[in-house]
């Protein structure tokens, strides 16, 4: 009896549950996915470890299925192994288009690469025999065999020679530098003491460095660079003043230095006086070495047009080993005195040039269109010595004397009456030329200066607001246009026969 009632209530039991999962179904199409994506993996272990009994389960439940809903039974009564099977094979093709699993055997595929590894490919065979308890060709994972490279350690001096190199050449500019420096500090300053004397008895004024705070002379020279040294001077009749430059070697520069071998220089003074107006005529002079007088012809501008090269100068003034080049004969008779030519012969290895102009403006300057005026023109005394190798500054001080003779002798030379007009005819040749060759850009110029003259007369008519000043400039501006048209004719006389 009790075994009856406990059937009963389960049967009840089974059929009410039945009951609902038909209405969820019919509340809910797509209820039965709901399951499968819960439970797909579950499913899909269940149909591989046990498929009978799930067989049994499913059928079980597509019988209450068909009590219930007889008509909809057939549809949906489909059996879990087959859905299983279909939605795992679904499973295989998305894993199959997530990723590729490689296996085991083309695992190490890619080691048989010819082109990559070489000669690896025919000892596969022999690794895998070597392998007991696994069949050949599988599982044969390349045995790369890696040699032990020992470590070199540098421990060694001589491995650093480069290094070593560099940092003594370091050391040697640094040492240069200052060595170079100081020496040619102290070429400097020698030359100021010994000439010191000399300088004070001639100029009110030495060693003027510019400053308004420093007042009178401060006799010292003024550091331009590491070689270069100026000293100014002012205070003389017969000058404006004189610059006395010291270009030295570039001591301080090691590789200057090792130039200075292949091509040897030496220290050089450059004493430059700027003349006053009235204390020199017109003319241009220069005596210098042979090689020196070829360069400056070429380069300054003043030679090049007013001097010419004087044939057999040696022979004519008794100066050997120079080269003349004089605008005026008269001028190179009197300034090659007896005493300059004595200084000339005797001082010859410190002599460079002597430069006397009225037109000096510097370097020959390349043609520029644009230019309308002529440079600039100085009257100068320009002289360039050698300093002694050995240093003895001593044999210098007759040059800075002579520089002072020459001031004095061109100050008291006068040009005589047909030196002078050829000088000046020289000068309007030179002048002329140049306005020939400015011409046209001057003209240009004058045209562009006559148009906005008249733009700016037209403006001021036009702000007056007065009709009658604007018609009369309009007529006025086109008879100019008129006669500017015009075709221009020239008047022609005839002689009567």
């Amino acid at each position: 009896m009790r075994l009856l009632l406990s059937l009963a209530v389960l049967a009840v039991l089974c059929l009410s549950s039945q009951h609902v999962t038909g209405q969820d179904l019919e509340d809910n199409d797509f209820a039965e996915f709901e399951d499968f994506d819960d439970d797909e993996f579950v499913m899909g272990e269940t149909h591989q470890a046990g498929q009978p009994q799930a067989q049994q389960q499913q059928q079980g439940v597509g019988d209450g299925r068909q009590g219930n809903e007889p008509g909809k039974g057939q549809w949906k009564n489909v059996p879990v192994s087959q859905d299983s099977e279909n939605f795992m094979e679904i499973d295989d093709d998305q894993a199959d288009d997530d990723g590729i699993v490689e296996d085991e055997d083309s695992e190490f595929e890619h080691f048989q690469d010819e082109e990559e590894f070489e000669g690896f490919a025919g000892t596969i065979g022999d690794q895998d025999e070597l392998r007991q308890g696994e069949p050949v060709g599988k599982h044969a994972e390349p045995k790369l065999t890696i040699p032990k490279v020992p470590i070199h350690f540098r421990t060694h001096w001589d491995s650093y020679w480069m290094e070593m190199l560099m940092l003594a050449g370091l050391m040697a500019y640094f040492a240069n530098y200052l060595v170079g420096n100081k020496k040619n500090s102290a070429i400097a300053n020698q030359w100021l003491s010994i000439h010191r004397t000399l300088l004070e008895d001639n100029f009110a004024l030495v060693g003027d460095d510019g400053k308004k705070e420093t007042e009178g002379s401060t006799f010292s020279f003024n550091k331009e660079s590491e070689s270069v040294y100026t000293l100014w001077c002012s205070g003389r009749t017969c000058c404006e003043g004189m610059l006395v430059e010291l270009k030295m070697i570039k001591r301080q520069d090691l590789v200057s230095l090792i130039a200075g071998i292949m091509k040897p220089v030496q220290d050089q003074l450059h004493i430059k006086v700027e003349l006053s107006a009235d204390s020199m005529d017109n003319f241009v002079f220069c005596v210098a070495s042979r090689k020196q007088a070829t360069k400056m012809f070429k380069e300054l501008n003043d030679l090049n047009k007013f001097c010419c090269l004087v044939s057999k100068a040696e022979d004519k003034y008794n100066v050997p080993g120079f080269a003349l080049l004089s605008e005026i004969a008269e001028v190179s008779a009197s300034i090659l005195d007896g005493r300059v030519v004595a200084a000339l012969n005797k001082y010859s290895h410190l002599i460079d040039y002597i430069h006397l102009s009225d037109q000096y403006s510097g370097p020959i300057q390349q043609e520029d269109p644009n230019q309308l005026k002529r440079p600039e023109v100085r009257r100068i005394l320009h002289c360039g010595f050698n300093v002694p190798v050995k240093g003895d500054l001593e044999e210098m001080k007759p040059l800075l004397i002579l520089v002072f003779y020459l001031m004095d002798r061109v100050r008291r030379f006068k040009l005589s009456k047909e030196a002078k007009t050829k000088s000046d005819k020289n000068r309007a040749a030179v002048e002329e030329e140049f306005m020939k060759s400015t011409h046209q850009a001057r003209a240009e110029a004058a045209a562009l200066r006559r148009e906005e003259k008249r733009k700016a007369e037209k403006e001021k008519i036009l702000a007056e607001e007065d009709p009658e000043k604007q018609r009369r400039w309009e007529k006025k501006e086109q008879k100019r246009q008129l006669k500017k048209q015009a075709p221009k004719m020239k008047q022609l006389s005839i002689k009567a026969l």
